[in-house]
């Protein structure tokens, strides 16, 4: 079916109930496997298709992995790349003049779309710090950052990072914290066998994390600190889950530092909660982040975390659920981690208080949210 059939077949459907639903664009740069691409499709099945006709739509074609579960769930998935390098934002834009509704991203498909000459309403999701964007892209973004209708900031710390020009007013901008998906999450609790898997003994103590391996994660740090706490504890055992141009640099890191049977590195993971149930401790050296998902789900799951001071990481973890170290000092965040491997009553008492402040993160929540806002822009 095409795009003009889909759309004549979603409106007769809402003529049936009484009323022209409001059609919604999602648009992100890519939908391969990231934090950010994740939260799309963890949010995908809590929308409200009773009351919008959601669609998706994203820039790079080789960044797809996502793509069959928001088709499998229904949703039309658009990819406006390829061809010349700046041809999808003709194409983005023909697009989104179809829709109702436009929430974006990514800030350089934000700055093409407010600069349409007829644009449909526009929101906005900022995931970053603006002091981590590209010169072009941070300037791009902030001289038509006004055009927005409505702004959301996935942490405090990245809503503070927003700066107005002085004869130009911010938008309406709000701190929307995300969260997992719980239900997804209550399908693994209980399914077991992980250390048995990865061939980990169930006596070895085990530090987790879950991120791709990009330069902003911070993994050589990591491998630092993690050699550190293995001449403390010999028997500990790191598991790294996620995928990235860097994994062949981190392994190589992990052979320099002699401690490549210390590490056990997964790959890309469909059941990365039932791996996080295994962990003792989930520790993230970060160098910049927005908010990070897999954070709070260790969390849900009840595991203590051990987190860098940057983004949103400090306004989720508390003296009263974890430990928070400054980046890029592998040193303290080893320290912390063995801390709580040699401290089980501690390890224990931070997990509980882990899994209550998780509470708070729901996607569901977010959703609706999101959705109240579409109602206030479009009515």
């Amino acid at each position: 079916m095409s795009r003009d059939e889909q759309s004549r077949s979603s409106k007769r459907l809402a003529h049936n109930h009484g009323e022209l639903m409001k059609r919604v664009l999602i648009v992100i740069k890519g939908l391969g496997r990231g934090g950010a691409e994740q939260l799309l499709v963890s949010a995908a099945p809590y929308l409200d298709r009773s009351r919008f006709e959601y669609h998706f739509a994203y820039v790079l074609p080789h960044k797809d992995a996502l793509v069959a579960k928001l088709t499998g769930l229904g949703f039309p998935v658009h990819c406006v790349g390829g061809g010349r390098k700046a041809s999808w934002i003709t194409r983005l834009s023909r697009l989104a003049r179809d829709f109702d509704l436009v929430h974006v991203h990514s800030p350089v498909a934000a700055t093409a779309l407010r600069l349409m000459t007829r644009k449909p309403a526009l929101v906005c999701t900022e995931h970053n710090v603006w002091g981590r964007y590209h010169r072009a892209t941070y300037w791009a973004n902030r001289l038509t950052f006004n055009l927005n209708d409505h702004v959301f900031a996935v942490s405090d710390e990245v809503h503070r990072s927003m700066r107005s020009l002085p004869w130009v007013q911010l938008p309406s901008v709000e701190t929307l914290y995300h969260g997992p998906d719980r239900a997804e999450l209550a399908r693994w609790i209980g399914v077991d066998g992980v250390r048995e898997e990865l061939g980990i003994s169930e006596s070895a103590p085990l530090i987790g994390t879950v991120a791709n391996f990009k330069t902003h994660k911070g993994y050589p740090h990591l491998m630092t600190a993690a050699a550190a706490v293995c001449k403390e504890l010999p028997g500990a055992r790191f598991v790294l889950v996620g995928q990235g141009p860097l994994e062949p640099e981190i392994k190589a890191i992990a052979r320099e530092l002699e401690i490549e049977d210390s590490v056990i590195f997964t790959g890309y993971r469909e059941d990365v909660p039932r791996l996080m149930a295994a962990f003792d401790v989930f520790a993230m050296a970060s160098l910049h982040e927005g908010l990070s998902i897999a954070l709070l789900e260790a969390m849900s799951l009840g595991k203590p975390p051990v987190v860098t001071r940057v983004g949103g990481l400090p306004e989720v973890v508390g003296t009263d659920e974890g430990f928070v170290v400054e980046p890029a000092d592998p040193e303290t965040l080893a320290n912390r981690i063995v801390t709580l491997l040699r401290d089980p009553e501690l390890r224990e008492r931070l997990g509980a208080g882990a899994k209550r402040r998780a509470e708070n993160f729901d996607i569901s929540r977010t959703v609706a949210r999101t959705e109240a806002i579409y109602d206030e822009i479009l009515s």
